[in-house]
């Protein structure tokens, strides 16, 4: 009964630590996706009806405006808002920002979901050479497992 509640806490670390190694890769790399595609009609309509009250459809707007790049000097760039148009086509309500933010938060949500799936994959093996590595620092040198007792 110990070895097994022994066996079960340590494979539960061992995932833990997998989980944390592969989340920290995969978040901040589902959140740079989330950010490059947050402009797309695909997102936008994802995530629209959270955004949007019912009835209204999503449309999205673009316009030229400015933005200051890292020296302070004005520079030329596209701006994107997310629009709810009800059926008389009247905008209802604009959201240039929000919409983005819940369509990196699901991105980012479903990279830490695949990286706790790669950690149940991956935290067998883990632990068979977490196991090796330290039968081998116990066992000693060669040597010693040569030479007769």
């Amino acid at each position: 009964m110990k070895s097994a509640t022994t066996g079960t806490i340590s494979g539960c670390v061992i995932w833990f630590i997998v989980f944390g190694l592969l989340g920290s890769c995969l978040g901040p790399v589902g959140m740079m996706i989330g950010g490059f595609t947050s402009v797309t009609e695909f997102a936008m309509q994802t995530v629209g009806p959270f955004v949007c009250p019912d009835g209204t459809t999503v449309e999205s707007r673009t316009y030229a405006t400015t933005t200051n790049d890292e020296f302070g000097n004005p520079q030329p760039s596209t701006a994107f808002v997310l629009q709810c148009v009800d059926a008389n086509g009247t905008v209802v309500k604009e959201d240039p920002v929000l919409y983005a933010y819940l369509w990196i938060g699901i991105l980012a949500l479903i990279s830490l979901l695949v990286a706790a799936l790669l950690a149940f994959a991956l935290a067998a093996p883990a632990g068979v050479l977490i196991a090796r590595l330290f039968r081998q620092n116990r066992s000693g040198t060669m040597a010693e497992n040569i030479e007769p007792k």
